[in-house]
């Protein structure tokens, strides 16, 4: 039986190609910081590492006897006190998880970028592997700067032999979104009336079920050196509430918030976190992000690879399914038994 590693098992897009590998067969061993939640791994017939991913002899461990490394990992928040840990997960973490597999002869490594990594359109054009930044000094934010540098040091990596395969997934939703992330956030928001409002933007929303596939489909038919967006529909964020609101019945917010407005919020908001330590409700780099219709194009995927995502209609309404049938959020009545965490 052929075995595969899974750095991020324990996390959103983790847990659903934990589940998918198991499902082809693959025997699997998952990373997990010790002391860590496993709720998203409980009843799988799986083996835990414990460690992370500036322990590099946990990730030795993990990548002894894999055909298969998926580094998937990340620290994955738009606003952190602490920058200088956000790069040293994932930028370092990303060298120390490819050298540790690579050491141990794995046949395939994947790493999960992300559309983060790729510079967006500045008009409402979908761009492709193509469109890259010059360098991490003109793009906003921790978050999307550490995964531009440990996506340019995985390939740097590639370019020097070893078997790396880049994916970048877009903006995924679906079910064991257990934080949430920040896009699953939106969507608890919504559900729990907390969004009066909304920015003219837009995202590619895809089923994080097709980005395990995309992994999966990675590992199997990519070619070394080469970059995959996982992308599944662009759409306004406008688009994203109304479709939220047919499947819920709930009301779409009609408040368009001006940018201008929204940066000034933002600005406010994010420095009154700094102050005190808490996270902002609205991170001045989540607005400035907002000024871009980050809206992609999965063809080389397709393709090359396979790839065939579902709409984003089904995508939201799993992930809407698995909010409320997992208690996640504090409305009631309307779509469910629903209580605070």
């Amino acid at each position: 039986m052929d075995a595969a590693f899974v750095t991020g098992g324990t996390g959103f897009v983790g847990a659903n190609l934990v589940r998918l590998l198991l499902e082809k067969g693959l025997s699997v061993r998952a990373l997990a910081r010790r002391g860590s939640s496993r709720k998203n791994l409980e009843g799988l017939p799986i083996e835990i590492v414990e460690g992370d991913l500036l322990d590099v002899g946990s990730l030795r461990a993990g990548c002894s006897g894999a055909r298969y490394a998926f580094h998937v990992a990340a620290d994955y928040r738009i606003w952190v006190p602490d920058p200088a840990a956000m790069n040293a997960a994932n930028v370092q973490g990303t060298v120390n998880m490819i050298q540790a597999a690579a050491a141990a002869g794995t046949q395939r490594i994947v790493y999960c970028s992300s559309v983060a990594a790729i510079k967006p359109p500045h008009d409402r054009i979908p761009v492709n592997e193509q469109s890259c930044y010059a360098d991490a000094s003109e793009i906003p934010g921790v978050y999307k700067q550490s995964k531009f540098l440990a996506e340019k040091a995985a390939l740097d990596l590639a370019r020097q032999g070893h078997p790396v395969v880049v994916v970048n997934p877009a903006a995924p939703v679906g079910p064991f979104d257990i934080k949430p992330t920040p896009t699953g956030r939106i969507i608890r928001d919504f559900l729990d009336g907390r969004m009066p409002s909304y920015i003219d933007t837009g995202l590619n929303v895809v089923h994080v079920r097709d980005v395990a596939i995309g992994h999966w489909l990675a590992a199997e038919k990519g070619r070394v050196g080469q970059r995959y967006i996982l992308g599944g529909e662009n759409l306004a964020f406008k688009q994203i509430l109304d479709i939220l609101s047919e499947i819920t019945g709930l009301p779409a917010p009609r408040f368009k918030t001006p940018y201008a407005v929204a940066y000034a919020f933002a600005a406010i908001d994010t420095a009154w976190s700094r102050l005190t330590g808490g996270e902002p409700r609205a991170p001045l780099d989540a607005v400035r992000m907002a000024r871009h219709f980050m809206w992609y194009d999965s063809d080389k995927a397709r393709k090359d690879l396979g790839y065939a995502p579902v709409s984003a209609r089904t995508a939201l309404t799993d992930a809407v399914a698995w909010f409320k049938t997992h208690n996640t959020t504090r409305l009631s009545g309307k779509i469910g038994k629903c209580s605070t965490p």
